[in-house]
Parts: structure tokens; C-alpha cells; sequence
């Protein structure tokens, strides 16, 4: 007997292979048939007649380690059809946490993970600890706090004593089962690293088949250069290389996404194993501080804030700014294009514009941003306007670029409910399919679906997930193709997506029409040479 029949659905089984109509069986948590009119009993029915059935999502790159261990329940991933989210990424990591830098890595994450309690730990126990969700969940090592575990907040090179340390660290927690390193080069401490250090690390990488994900070094101005850099270590070190949220960043750039994909490809036609991931908004998000220079952030964040004290550093930080624009974020139209997201110590009103607050200060945009910083203590997040539409959609309409949120797990209810976040964390998902392929005929719908699971399990080297194939694991979707769409908004962002009817994580369903079932049947997935489970 099946433990779970869904019967006379549209089958998209992430291939790119057209729908067809079958059925689907989940027996002990995977799936043993998909077939026309399978006659064998099961224990639970669901009709899906006039729905597409289609594998579970795989959110490539998230945050969601900030919130997962708050929200186990997962409900803003969950309820967009996503069943695995890969975590540890832009460089940042909760773990390693060396003994006397707990409170240190407590407070350069402040920013992301306002709420998150922090304790010392390795990898391999931070894994081991790792609580049931809903979710599976891949990890990667943040190369961020690998250099904040070693060097701090230095402005120099490691010296050859800590630059082993890094590789030692890195190398524990690829042994744990973490998929690899990721980096996030915008910003402090990760900027300040040479392309040798990086390849010292993917050497590592090498050596146990992990991978490599790059927030890349600049967004803006230097990204095709950026771009560069990060293809060059996969290239030189034979690694897979993930670049992240793939972006043309400030006025300056837009209307060059072209050049970035055909950068891509021609990498690919070199032999290098690169893919790319994109969440289809044109705002991004981060924290307010990580606007400002990279020299600010040098000696921590306590260092930051007594400089943002100074008229002479606001300054050069002004002449800065209108030289090249917001660090990673280059040149944008408005200062109503900046957005309070979230204030954990009150120095702002989350949605009010930075033009909304100097106005009502009765000062200028800048004062109005330092002073944010400095009474926030560096923990405000914001969203900014940085994108253009058409440079979203050429890379939205791109087969081969795969889908990641970029955003931690979230819910209306709780802690992680505070604030105005980015509406990518509700609807990055249903908004590809609903509104780029649907609407605006951008994708097919196989198309779509393909990027979001049978090209992002290839791009993990994930074995047995990703595509409705027998003895895969059964990690399902259902969705009704006409109504799927996101509803999150910037006014109102805590808001799910319509159009999801049922989603199963590894045999177990977790929603089931608009009721989340409390189950918690996520695994955490380790790497195991170059193979991902």
C-alpha cells in the first residue's frame, strides 16, 4: 500500500520535459512510481486533478540559518512549495564560533540575525545540533567569519599561521558534510582578502570535492570584473563555482545583463562548472551599514560606530559616495529607494524612506543614515531600489540561472515577524512562476520549474532530489498554475503567496491547502565527496 497517492495531476517533473498527466506514489518517504492510473491502494488520497505536480523547490541561497532554529515551522519558505533551502551563504556563517569570539560574531551579524542567540561551537557540532524543521537544509562554511575566527576585522592578509587556521576550519567543517565555502567579498572582513587566500581555501575545496559560492566583490561599477574573479577560482582550483544573486547594481550598469550571461557562458565553454542564481525583484537588501565604505567597518563594529562620530569621517564618507556611489550598490535615483526594513533597537521606523527621516529630523539624507547606524548600533537592515526591470527579466528569462530567495526563513507571527523585510522572503517562488513565466511569457512553465529544482539539484550536486523520479525522494509540490502568484508586497510584506495547494517534504505533508500540518520532517543534507544527500 502507497502511504500517499496523488492522483491525475500535470506532471512537471523538473527535466524541462513538457507535462504530462500521471500519477505520483510516495512509499517510507520516497517516490515509487509516476504513472497513468496506478491502481494500488493508499493510505491517503489527494486529487490533483487540473493541477501541476512538480518536485519541491530547492531555495539555492538563503539566510536562513539566522532563523530556522526560531521558526522551525518554516512557513514563509514552505508555503512558496520550497522543500530545501541551502543556508550559510554571502560569507556569513554561525559557525565556527572560537570560545573568545562568540560576542564578536554575535555582533557582526547583528544586522542579519538580530534575534539569533549565538555559543561557541565547531561545525561538526554545530551540525549535529542542528533542530528538526521543516525544511531540508544544506550548510556552507562563511568565509567571513572564517577570517573573522582568525584575523578579525583587519584590513590585511592572514598571516601564514592563520591562513592555516582558515584552511583547518574550513577543512572540519567539510569533513562534517558542509556542501562548501561561500564568500561575500562586498564587505568587511571578506574584502579585504587577496584572490590567494581564496585559493589557498579552494585547494580545500578541492581536496574534498566542496564547492564555491560568491557574493562576488562589487555589484556595481567593478561587477563584470567581480565576476571574473570569482569564475578565475573555479577555474584555477577545479571547483564548482555559485555565483550568487546575480545582479547589475546602480544606474550606471543597468542594461548590461547581457554581457554578465554571455560572461557566464564563456566560462562554460572553457569547462568551467559555474552556474548562477537570481531572485526576480529589482531592490535588493542589507544591512544599512554595509552601504557605507569598507574602510569603515575596520576594527569591528564598535570601531565603526566612534567614526561615524566624527564630521571628518561623515566627509570623506560624502565624498566617497558621490564619487562611485554606495559601496556594492553604486548609484541610485532616489534617496526614496532606501527603505527601513528592520530596526531592533528602535532608531527607525520600519518602510519609511531615508527621505521620510531627514525630513522629519529636519537634517540632510546622510546625517539622517549615520545617526540611523550609530543609534541602532549597526544592527538596521534596509531595502534599496538598485535594479532595473529589464536587466531582472533578461535574467529571469536565462534557462540556465537557477532561483535562491536570498533571504532567511520568515513568518508573520513571532520574532522573526518584526519589521518590513524584503518581499523576496514570501514569494520569490509563486512571482517567477506567476508573474515571468505565466504573465509575461518569459519562461515556459517546464522551464520555470526546471531552474527551480532539476538545475539547482545539478548545480549541488544533489543526487536524489530535484525531479519526480522513481526512488527519489519525495519532495513534492502542488500548485494551480492559473492562480500561483506572490503577494507580498513592500507595504505589506508579511503576506503568503495563493495558489499553493500541497507540499510534501520527504514523504510527510506540511501543507495542506492553507494549513501548515506542524510537521517537521526535514533532513539536514551532507556533502559526501562531490555528492550531496
Amino acid at each position: 500500500m502507497d502511504d500517499i497517492l496523488i492522483k491525475g495531476g500535470e506532471v512537471v517533473d523538473g527535466t524541462g520535459r513538457a507535462a504530462r498527466r500521471s500519477d505520483v506514489a510516495i512509499r517510507n518517504g520516497r517516490i515509487v512510481a509516476v504513472e497513468e492510473n496506478r491502481t494500488e491502494s493508499a493510505e491517503r488520497i489527494i486529487d490533483a486533478e487540473g493541477k501541476v505536480v512538480a518536485p519541491g523547490f530547492i531555495d539555492i541561497h538563503t539566510h536562513s540559518d539566522f532563523t530556522l532554529p526560531l521558526n522551525p515551522k518554516a512557513e514563509g519558505k514552505i508555503r512558496q512549495g520550497v522543500t530545501t533551502e541551502v543556508v550559510g551563504n554571502c560569507g556569513f556563517s554561525v559557525a565556527p564560533a572560537l570560545p573568545a569570539k562568540v560576542e564578536e560574531l554575535r555582533r557582526y551579524l547583528s544586522g542579519s540575525a538580530p534575534w539569533l542567540p549565538f555559543e561557541e561551537t565547531n561545525f561538526a557540532d554545530y551540525m549535529d545540533a542542528w533542530p528538526e524543521v521543516a525544511v531540508n537544509t544544506v550548510m556552507q562554511v562563511g568565509h567571513n567569519t572564517l577570517r573573522l575566527m582568525a584575523t578579525g576585522m583587519e584590513d590585511r592578509a592572514p598571516e601564514d599561521d592563520e591562513l592555516r587556521h582558515m584552511q583547518e576550519m574550513l577543512e572540519e567543517g567539510l569533513e562534517a558534510g558542509a556542501l562548501g565555502l561561500s564568500s561575500g567579498l562586498f564587505t568587511a572582513p571578506g574584502c579585504y582578502s587577496e584572490p590567494e587566500e581564496l585559493r589557498a581555501l579552494g585547494a580545500i575545496l578541492k581536496k574534498h570535492g566542496g564547492r564555491y559560492s560568491s557574493h562576488v566583490r562589487d555589484e556595481s561599477h567593478g561587477v563584470h570584473d567581480a565576476i571574473a574573479e570569482a569564475i578565475d577560482i573555479g577555474e584555477t582550483c577545479g571547483v564548482h563555482v555559485q555565483l550568487a544573486h546575480m545582479k547589475l547594481s546602480g544606474t550606471d550598469n543597468w542594461g548590461e545583463a547581457h554581457l554578465l550571461l554571455d560572461q557566464i557562458e564563456a566560462a562554460r565553454s572553457r569547462g568551467v562548472d559555474v552556474h548562477c542564481d537570481q531572485y526576480p525583484y529589482d531592490w535588493g537588501t542589507n544591512p544599512l551599514r554595509f552601504l557605507l565604505p569598507t574602510w569603515l567597518q575596520e576594527g569591528g563594529v564598535e570601531a565603526m560606530l566612534k567614526r561615524l562620530e566624527e564630521p571628518y569621517e561623515r566627509s570623506r564618507i560624502r565624498q566617497k559616495i558621490a564619487e562611485v556611489g554606495f559601496n556594492n550598490f553604486g548609484r541610485i535615483e532616489s534617496w526614496d529607494d532606501i527603505r527601513i526594513a528592520i530596526s531592533p533597537h528602535g532608531a527607525a521606523e520600519p518602510g519609511q524612506t531615508i527621505t521620510d527621516i531627514a525630513r522629519k529630523q529636519n537634517c540632510d539624507e546622510f546625517d539622517a543614515l549615520f545617526d540611523i547606524v550609530i543609534a541602532d548600533k549597526g544592527a538596521t537592515r534596509i531595502l534599496v531600489r538598485c535594479m532595473s526591470e529589464e536587466d531582472v527579466q533578461q535574467i529571469a528569462s536565462e534557462p540556465t540561472a537557477t532561483v535562491g530567495s536570498d533571504g532567511p526563513c520568515v513568518s508573520p507571527y513571532g520574532v522573526t515577524g518584526q519589521g518590513k523585510p524584503h518581499p523576496r522572503l514570501y514569494g520569490t517562488f509563486p512571482r517567477l512562476i506567476g508573474r515571468y513565466a505565466r504573465d509575461l511569457g518569459l519562461l515556459s512553465l517546464p522551464q520555470a520549474i526546471h531552474k527551480m529544482t532539476g538545475l539547482a539539484a545539478g548545480a549541488l550536486g544533489l543526487v536524489d532530489r530535484g525531479l519526480l523520479l522513481e526512488d527519489y525522494a519525495a519532495d513534492i509540490v502542488l500548485f494551480d498554475a492559473d492562480e500561483i502568484i506572490d503577494g507580498a508586497t513592500f507595504d505589506e510584506p508579511h503576506t503568503y503567496p495563493t495558489g499553493i495547494e500541497a507540499v510534501i517534504v520527504n514523504g510527510v505533508q506540511v501543507i495542506d491547502g492553507e494549513r501548515h500540518t506542524d510537521a517537521l520532517p526535514g533532513q539536514l543534507l551532507r556533502r559526501r565527496g562531490s555528492e550531496l544527500r
